[in-house]
């Protein structure tokens, strides 16, 4: 199963928000400028639902 994970780090990218650090085992935090806040961004990300709930989070109105 392939995984989501470079369509939403190009998503949140082209949103302005930054790669912070690694996170606990295959999780990143990220920071979203537009809600001034940290997102959480698994490596091996595979639910759609899951995937549009963090650029929820991040304040990006597109979807996967």
């Amino acid at each position: 199963m392939a995984t989501l994970y470079r369509q939403l780090a190009e998503l949140l990218r082209d949103a302005g928000c930054v790669f912070v650090r690694q996170g606990k085992g295959s999780h990143e935090v990220w920071h979203s400028p537009i809600t001034r806040r940290p997102v959480t961004l698994p490596s091996n990300i595979t639910s759609r639902h899951l995937a549009n709930a963090i650029l929820k989070q991040a304040g990006v109105d597109k979807r996967v």
